[in-house]
């Protein structure tokens, strides 16, 4: 039951946030649904943990959660929590309107991201991940700005033309279950058939899911609506988005590898590979000629959905784990700088790299905040996504890939130097017109504050220290990538 509980409180605190009479208690509900959800979400871990098979079963065949999905819930979780914090301050600051709204489709928004690691049946995993869409669209559109508008447009009709090729996938992927005469169809189901099912027919469905969720994930080139969106997008909600919602959709693809891996004419690894190279390197160019820091981080996010393709790709358990390490790193640590952005964004009133400089001397805590985003999401040591970065690229030495890892470290210095110029000009530059946008600034709301001060200990620490439940959780995850997991 505890599965059936973590995606139902969100829908509770979504009906009674709808009906509230207040601007207050929308968010002291979705506070309360945040922290019973991560609450039962860490509770989850520790049962999977303890058992033998590894395996939390809600509603047998259809609720379920192994060491993968686990992962991927537990980030949901903590993203939504640290998210939901900063959204109180975020919006009793920004006093826009619409309180209720936000809240409602923030808690619905919430529970579709929770529901894709907890179905087992890969069709109604789409009509969840569709979802994720439907929810967050209007999260996307929530100032009802032209801007805000045409960004929700564009994230829609991209989004949904992948959700189309991606659905023609999946009734591929069940074609090819059911010629091998599948009983039970599932993510371990399709795991044990897949030596039995057509390669014509399996190669067909990855691709198509590929290029479809790549879309979703923001993939080059069907990425172009995602700086969009986080540009617009009210910033507890990037959090979501960039942090979180993207791995969600990442998980699916990834749920495919143990699938294709039996079947080495699919060439699986190459077209993740390849993916995620073409990613990486768009995105570092990318990065460097951006003039709009929350701009800045969405490209980062095509960036580093492409590094943990490539170490996917790279193939074998250590690139696996080391893939999972970088889609924890990033998770944790592109919340905690969406927040170091929204936090920029409510003292200075704008989102322009060029209009913002000698933040550290106007805001030492936003300017401080935004810093430590920067050096930790660009791969500075000893953060956590250098832990990721530096597995990867050691995997891809060990097994002789250096084509694909010279190219990667190359991509991945040009990134940090874009990161770290434009954050260094915003944080140390010398002010001059821009001072106005900054002159006495309001300070900070408290719960801001709180938020960034909890969302920068996952940040910190796992670069130095993976607490011990939290490796083995990974191990697992990566065991469950191979085939047959």
């Amino acid at each position: 039951m505890i599965l059936v509980a973590i995606i139902s409180i969100p829908i509770v605190a979504a009906v009674f946030s709808a009906f509230s009479r207040d601007n207050r208690t929308p968010g002291i509900l979705t506070l309360a649904s945040a922290t019973a959800v991560l609450g039962l979400s860490i509770r989850t871990v520790s049962m999977l943990l303890s058992n033998s098979g590894h395996v939390v079963v809600g509603v047998p065949h259809w609720l379920a959660v192994d060491a993968l999905s686990a992962l991927i819930l537990l980030l949901v979780a903590l993203v939504t929590f640290t998210a939901s914090i900063f959204s109180i301050g975020y919006m009793d600051f920004e006093k826009s309107g619409g309180v209720r709204r936000y809240h409602v489709n923030f808690n619905l928004f919430v529970f579709s991201m929770l529901a894709v690691p907890l179905i087992q049946e890969p069709n109604l995993v789409w009509v969840a991940v569709e979802l994720t869409t439907l929810f967050s669209v209007l999260l996307v559109g929530f100032a009802g700005t032209r801007g805000a508008l045409e960004a929700a447009w564009k994230y829609v009709v991209l989004t949904l033309m992948g959700a189309a090729i991606a659905l023609l996938g999946f009734m591929v992927l069940y074609w090819a279950a059911h010629h091998a005469g599948a009983s039970r169809y599932s993510w371990g189901g399709l795991a044990v058939l897949s030596p039995k099912m057509p390669p014509v027919l399996l190669k067909a469905a990855f691709v198509l899911i590929l290029v479809g969720f790549g879309a979703k994930i923001g993939l080059v080139p069907l990425h172009t609506w995602l700086p969009d969106a986080h540009s617009q997008a009210p910033t507890p909600v990037c959090a979501l988005l960039s942090g979180v919602e993207t791995t969600v959709v990442l998980y699916v693809i990834l749920r495919l590898v143990p699938v294709v891996a039996p079947v080495q004419s699919i060439h699986a690894d190459t077209w993740m590979a390849v993916f995620g190279l073409v990613s990486v390197g768009v995105a570092a160019f990318l990065l460097l000629a951006v003039r709009d820091y929350k701009r800045l981080f969405a490209f980062s996010t095509v960036e580093h959905m492409g590094i943990i393709l490539v170490a996917v790709g790279l193939g074998g358990t250590a690139a696996r784990e080391s893939a999972l390490i970088q889609a924890l790193a990033h998770s944790v640590t592109k919340s905690f700088c969406f927040y170091a952005a929204g936090s920029v964004l409510l003292l200075a009133g704008t989102t322009k790299i060029a209009s913002i400089k000698g933040l550290m001397k106007r805001s030492p805590v936003a300017g401080a905040a935004l810093l430590f985003g920067g050096l930790a999401i660009a791969g500075a040591p000893p953060f956590a996504v250098f832990l990721g970065e530096f597995s990867i690229i050691r995997t891809g030495i060990a097994k002789g890939e250096y084509l694909v890892t010279g190219l990667l470290v190359l991509f991945i210095a040009i990134a940090f130097f874009a990161i770290m110029n434009h954050v260094s000009r915003m944080v140390f530059g010398a002010a001059d017109d821009a001072e106005k946008a900054l002159e006495a600034p309001r300070p900070l709301p408290n719960i801001c504050v709180a938020a960034l001060l909890l969302a920068v200990v996952p940040v910190a620490l796992f670069g130095v220290y993976i607490p011990e439940p939290l490796g083995n959780l990974i191990t697992l995850a990566a065991a469950a990538l191979g085939h047959g997991g």
